[in-house]
Parts: structure tokens; C-alpha cells; sequence
């Protein structure tokens, strides 16, 4: 089974950063996509960020000009820098990868989610 493990969240003042972290483990043919999706109380599920295999990016509207994704392929993982943070990007934070493992198919792995918290 694949696992995506996430690391790097915590509790910052408004205008700090946090650097998260996510890891696949597991027999991995290859990762395709890969992002950042969020979600803060009484919320929806809202993606942040999106790379694809061949580096090109996407970056909600809320948090271009402060966030960056980024992929190391070598250890299947990928990267949220997080800059100039407001209280607004207070919620969990989920990594999403969809994953080509052994066999046939091909699937979408979720991270257990990592709480980011950005007091005022």
C-alpha cells in the first residue's frame, strides 16, 4: 500500500512561514500529479496548489505571490512553502498524489493531513 506522509505544520504569527512536507512511500512505479489541497472549519475541501509531471504549476488565487509547490522525484515527494501567512490559511493541510503502482492500476493517495494554525 502507498502512504503519503505529511511533516511541517505548527502554529505561526501572521507574516511567518511554514515549509510542508510530503513523502510517498511504498512500490511506486511513478507519481504523476501531485498537490496541495486544504480545509478549515465549516469549509470545503479547497485545492492550494497543483504540479504536474512536467513542473508546471498552479496556485489558487488566495495564495499566489506567498505559497510555492515544488517535487523532488528522487524521493517522491513534494513541497508547499508557505510565506507571508495569514489567519485566513489557518486549516489542515492534505497532500494528494495520484500514484502509478504495481499492477494495472493507477490511483489518487491522500496524507493524513497536518494542521496549519496562523495566529493574529
Amino acid at each position: 500500500q502507498v502512504q503519503l506522509v505529511e511533516s511541517g505544520g505548527g502554529l505561526v504569527q501572521a507574516g511567518g512561514s511554514l515549509r510542508l512536507s510530503c513523502a510517498a512511500t511504498g512500490i511506486i512505479i511513478r507519481i504523476d500529479d501531485m498537490g496541495w489541497y486544504r480545509q478549515a472549519p465549516g469549509k470545503q475541501r479547497e485545492l492550494v496548489a497543483f504540479i504536474n509531471s512536467a513542473d508546471i504549476t498552479t496556485l489558487a488565487d488566495s495564495v499566489k505571490g506567498r505559497f510555492t509547490i515544488s517535487r523532488d522525484n528522487a524521493k517522491n515527494a513534494v513541497y508547499l512553502q508557505m510565506n507571508s501567512l495569514k489567519p485566513e490559511d489557518t486549516a489542515v493541510y492534505y497532500c494528494n498524489a495520484h500514484v502509478k503502482v504495481m499492477g494495472p492500476g493507477s490511483y489518487n493517495y491522500w496524507g493524513q493531513g497536518t494542521q496549519v494554525t496562523v495566529s493574529s
